[in-house]
């Protein structure tokens, strides 16, 4: 069964390409798309996507408002952010609002397709890049390391911005394995994001 996405962009050209390569893909399946979040509560009743691409900054309504709308009606469906530009401010927003990954327009078409599975298949997708960006809002936590050695080699990779695939090839486990040591990891720091889990690793791993 393919992973139906809608999509929100407002530049018509990049939006057209978005289009062209879910239609190439045949784990992907194109449901819809729009130019902005006016109507985002009522798209997502008529088309139902698995996932929305959504853009940041658009006219009318934005992406950081057409997230907290989808959040607070339709919790299940997943969210992947995509920007331009690293902007610190918009991607704490979008990540306190419930956001499950963020990516760069400028990442290749290959981690794109790659972040919407991982997001639909639960893990969360971010750019390495704005990974860093994330540390500074948020505070350190106290909290008692119980990882084994297993997830703490997991927690390493997701620090560094691997993804759930590349984790999998580097520790020579299965993509299901992967997932559960996150579910682990989530669960014994009592925290619920990525970036919360790239924090607690720069304040309380990367520094022993």
């Amino acid at each position: 069964m393919s992973i139906r996405v809608f999509i929100y962009e407002d530049n018509e050209i990049h939006r057209d390409s978005l289009r062209a390569l879910i239609n190439l893909s045949a784990e992907l399946e194109w449901v819809g798309d729009a130019p902005d979040c006016s109507h985002v509560l009522d798209d997502i009743q008529q088309h139902y996507p698995d996932v929305v691409l959504m853009d940041i900054n658009m006219p009318l309504v934005n992406g950081l408002e057409g997230l907290r709308q989808i959040k607070s009606m339709h919790p299940s469906v997943k969210v992947l952010m995509q920007t331009a530009f690293e902007d610190a401010d918009k991607i704490f927003t979008s990540l306190r609002n419930g956001a499950n990954g963020y990516i760069l327009k400028k990442d290749s078409v290959a981690r794109l397709s790659q972040a919407i599975m991982e997001v639909y298949d639960g893990g969360a997708a971010m750019n390495p890049g704005i990974a860093s960006k994330v540390l500074a809002f948020f505070k350190p936590k106290a909290l008692e390391n119980n990882l084994s050695q297993r997830e703490n080699d997991v927690l390493v990779l997701l620090a560094k911005g691997h993804s759930y695939k590349m984790i999998a090839e580097v520790l020579h486990i299965s993509y299901s394995t992967v997932n559960s040591h996150i579910k682990n990891i989530y669960i014994k720091l009592h925290i619920s994001s990525l970036g919360e889990a790239i924090a607690y690793y720069y304040r309380h791993v990367a520094q022993l």
